[in-house]
């Protein structure tokens, strides 16, 4: 942490000393970890994704509905031990894997504590990130991170910049994808139809901007086998922190461009997870209360 270059930002500042673009410091910070029902039928199953919400965030979009933790920072530092003991803790509730969110700027020492409980923990790691990631920071997870769930927000290099600050976001996000998919392979599901091993690429659908959707779901098409990965398009968008200061974003997804997604996704027989358009709700966001961590 003397000089951090975990993310994309490459801010290069000295954690022990001052916090990086993403806002943390040298410290773990984690605003909540507790079976979570709201993730992807093959990841949340009956019991739930033993999420564990990690705060701080190097992208900082606009419209973040977590933003609480995400900007504003609000968790409790906690150790590379705490950590591993809540992982296990996850487990021994019945989690059907832990689910690492938002866990970019602390990927090093994430690697420590799956090192260390690798050989007691006994479902799958899932790793849920912006997709905002450096190869070489990925390098580090190789081996421990059995699924890789992330966004690829943008395709335009206008609306990457505009609503996250991020002009190289499709490049570093698109070029992490692939590498995930190197790391992990096609997917794989056990008995009960909960994912073990694989790639899910998440999408959200933003008001105004459905042909970039359309040009993210064509990449995934011409990038992937269609039965190697499953997709997640997600319609929950909701106006919130920054979005007032948009006004093509300071509403919800209409049904015309809900329906323009869903069909290109479907003429591409790309294969996973399509939410209905009324899923545009505040409910999918937990409360961050600092659950499992005290």
């Amino acid at each position: 942490m003397d000089k951090c270059y975990l993310c994309p930002r490459m801010c290069g500042v000295n954690r022990k000393q001052q916090i990086g673009f993403c806002g943390a410091g040298d410290s773990i910070r984690v605003a909540r970890a507790s079976l979570h029902m709201w993730e992807e039928p093959c990841i949340s199953g009956k019991n739930g994704s033993g999420t564990i919400f990690f705060s701080g965030c190097s992208l900082k979009c606009c419209f973040c509905q977590n933003y609480k933790i995400s900007a504003q920072n609000f968790g409790l530092d906690i150790s590379v031990e705490r950590l591993c003991d809540i992982m296990l803790d996850l487990q021994s509730q019945g989690a059907h894997n832990i689910n690492l969110v938002t866990p970019t700027h602390y990927v090093d020492k994430i690697a420590d504590a799956l090192e260390k409980v690798k050989n007691k923990l006994k479902i799958p790691v899932v790793y849920n990130s912006s997709g905002y990631e450096n190869t070489q920071t990925l390098d580090m997870l190789d081996g421990l991170v059995n699924i890789y769930m992330p966004d690829l927000k943008y395709f335009a290099e206008e609306l990457s910049k505009k609503y996250s600050g991020a002009k190289d976001y499709f490049k570093k996000a698109s070029n992490a994808i692939l590498h995930m998919y190197k790391q992990v392979g096609s997917v794989e599901f056990d008995e009960e139809k909960m994912m073990k091993k694989g790639l899910i690429i998440r999408h959200m659908l933003l008001p105004g901007a459905y042909k970039d959707s359309l040009k993210i779901l064509d990449w995934i098409a011409d990038n992937f086998d269609k039965d190697k990965i499953m997709i997640s398009l997600m319609c929950q968008y909701t106006p919130s922190y920054k979005s007032s200061e948009f006004s093509e974003i300071n509403r919800r997804v209409t049904s015309f461009e809900y329906n323009k997604v869903i069909e290109r996704a479907l003429s591409l027989g790309l294969d996973g997870c399509m939410q209905e358009r009324s899923s545009a709700s505040k409910s999918y966001v937990p409360e961050f209360d600092l659950r499992g961590i005290n």
